[in-house]
């Protein structure tokens, strides 16, 4: 960590103490504080279990309109909500062509009011027990109490709970919700369709989901990785080493990736001092020795090291040796240092290369 003066230390203190009292009648989603001077897009991005939705919200170019004066109620859907859909279905929403589409479907997660759980309540009260919510989209959800809990199903019959309620926004409210809410139009047939169209998926291929978020195969790292909410430590690093134009470059590149729990097993305050500017070579180095040129698959990394007695050695673009090594089914990714990362998930394809995901910080001598 770094070591602050005092005058520093005073002041962080005090921004710690009003940041707290903004947070504080706000519950944490997604393992995030929540800021009720901050606006649904800045809240949002820090939450885990939002990760697809902020995706969406992206691709749809909706982020300008979600940060605006409002107010807004937004009903969001968690990562598991959209992994819920039919297989493929986020993937082909998220491609360029399907961005009506998509925005239908997001625009129908939105009122355009600042509705709170108890205004709501009193509405379904007053409605003999169900009362219409319509929505920016279009759509027009039913609200409905299940014991102390609401409900909303859209107009396909799909009901989705309100799991945290009253998410304080400075441009309105958050409600997090646990299914997906589809437009009118036969939707669930269209998503059917999408799931089957192999076309419409070539995008994404058989790419894993990193960090909550899709990865796809027509874009490079950079564009992928800064998606994953497991890597947001590693985007930082790559953007304070000046790489990211290295990285969205032709390549090919294998790319090992550390976690953010990856960088905290390190010693307290490494990544802090890593990231100061006056420490740019050595974090370079660091990054560096984590990229080795050429398009390494997972099966590539394992066959040539079967054939070496388990052990393959290859050469980072920083210099340093790095050694795959398979132990069983699984896969390790050795430093010069002796520290080794496992491969927990292999062969994330990329228009410049390929990611592995490894659990362990791979350090220079």
């Amino acid at each position: 960590m770094r070591i602050p003066t005092l005058t520093a230390l005073a002041t962080s203190t005090a921004i710690a103490i009003a940041s707290t009292a903004i947070a504080a009648e706000n519950p944490m989603v997604g393992g995030a504080p929540m800021f009720a001077d901050k606006n649904i897009v800045e809240n949002a991005v820090n939450s885990a279990d939002h990760t697809t939705l902020v995706a969406a919200v992206q691709a749809a170019g909706l982020v300008e309109t979600l940060q605006g004066p409002g107010p807004f109620t937004v009903f969001a859907p968690v990562n598991a909500a959209f992994e819920a859909l039919p297989e493929g279905t986020v993937e082909t929403l998220l491609k360029p062509e399907n961005k009506d589409q998509l925005t239908t479907i997001l625009t129908c997660h939105v009122v355009a009011a600042d509705a709170m759980s108890d205004a709501i309540q009193g509405m379904i009260a007053d409605d003999g027990g169900t009362h219409p919510v319509n929505t920016v989209g279009g759509c027009t959800l039913q609200a409905k109490m299940d014991g102390d809990k609401i409900t909303l199903t859209d107009e396909n019959g799909n009901v989705a709970t309100v799991t945290i309620a009253d998410v304080d926004q400075s441009n309105g409210v958050i409600h997090v919700i646990d299914t997906v809410l589809l437009p009118k139009s036969d939707m669930s047939e269209d998503t059917a369709m999408m799931a089957d169209d192999k076309a419409m998926t070539a995008s994404v291929g058989d790419n894993p989901m990193v960090g909550g978020a899709p990865m796809f195969a027509d874009k490079n790292i950079i564009e992928n990785a800064v998606n994953s909410a497991d890597h947001t430590t590693l985007v930082a690093a790559v953007k304070a080493a000046g790489l990211v134009e290295t990285l969205q470059g032709d390549g090919p590149f294998t790319v090992f990736a550390p976690t953010n729990d990856a960088f905290g097993k390190l010693p307290d305050g490494t990544v802090d001092t890593l990231l100061k500017p006056e420490n740019k070579g050595q974090l370079t180095k660091v990054l560096t020795a984590h990229v080795v040129a050429g398009n390494l698959s997972g099966a590539d990394l394992m066959s040539r090291a079967k054939a070496n007695g388990g052990r393959y050695n290859m050469r980072a673009v920083s210099g340093d040796a790095l050694t795959a090594v398979v132990k069983g089914s699984s896969l390790y990714i050795f430093d010069e240092a002796g520290g080794a990362g496992k491969v927990t998930i292999a062969d994330v394809n990329q228009s410049n290369g390929v990611i592995h995901v490894v659990n362990d910080v791979l350090l220079p001598r």
